[in-house]
């Protein structure tokens, strides 16, 4: 593939990521106009094998230094309610938001956030957690844990704590899990697969899902057992032994997602 068409490949997504990081799908052309015009103007080259991360990091390089999305209205937008979780999004910090959308919308681990950004790995971390935490807070919710080790339940409870959520139980089996759900359901389920008395929690996030339309993320040493192709499938998949950071992040985007895709759904059920 030519260079052209490498470029031409990735440019949806450079546009995708565009909208979302200025909030409006003007700017965000606009953005990736002055982006590919800059380009041609200087002569810069971006490295054939690394087509994406290089036009990634061109954008940035524009967003950073012309302020072409000039759109600040708080008020009515025309989109509704489906308009609130981009309005959120909006509210967070620039940096932090750049490496929240790098890592959940276009699915760049941290060394490349690292690079897109000119910022050591160090800070690109440290960006993701404050994008975290701003999320979190705003977009707080309860949360079921189904965990039969005492010890990592514990550590998910503090997680879950200290970015500003509640844990309505920690659930030790299936039984367990679906007693608790019935009694107070949750906005989100931390899920193990193995559970204490040789249950499964992946049959108790099955079960439970067949009455309520939740965002689970499984924590698991045995991630291959949940490839199966059988619903639930691991949109979100962490692995034992896990970094408290991931977790944190994780479960951010599970929620700023799901209320995404949950407004959506209103606004077309009111349509």
């Amino acid at each position: 593939m030519t260079l052209s068409g490498a470029i031409a490949h990735h440019l949806p997504m450079l546009r995708r990521f565009a909208r979302a990081l200025t909030g409006s799908q003007d700017g965000g052309d606009a953005y990736v106009l002055a982006t590919l015009e800059a380009m041609a103007e200087t002569g810069q080259r971006i490295d054939p094998d690394d087509v994406r991360r290089g036009l990634f990091k061109a954008l940035l390089s524009i967003w950073n230094s012309v302020p072409l999305n000039a759109r600040t209205s708080d008020g009515p937008h025309p989109e509704g309610i489906a308009r609130a979780a981009d309005r959120s999004l909006e509210r967070m910090t620039p940096r932090s938001r750049v490496a929240f959308l790098l890592n959940s919308l276009e699915g760049f681990p941290i060394d490349d956030i690292a690079v897109i950004m000119g910022v050591s790995v160090e800070e690109a971390a440290a960006l993701q957690e404050t994008a975290g935490r701003e999320i979190a807070s705003m977009i707080s919710t309860s949360v079921l844990i189904i965990e039969d080790e005492p010890i990592i339940a514990m550590d998910l409870e503090a997680l879950v704590t200290d970015l500003g959520h509640s844990v309505t139980e920690v659930a030790r089996t299936h039984r367990e899990a679906l007693a608790a759900i019935a009694q107070n359901e949750p906005g989100l389920v931390l899920a193990d697969i193995h559970l204490a008395d040789g249950s499964s929690g992946l049959d108790a996030v099955n079960e439970i899902l067949t009455e309520y339309n939740l965002p689970v993320i499984f924590i698991t040493a045995y991630p291959e057992r949940l490839l199966t192709g059988q619903r639930p499938e691991p949109t979100f998949l962490i692995t034992k032994p896990f970094r408290p950071e991931v977790v944190k992040a994780i479960i951010s985007q599970a929620l700023f997602f799901d209320r995404r895709a949950g407004l959506g759904r209103e606004l077309a059920a009111a349509g």
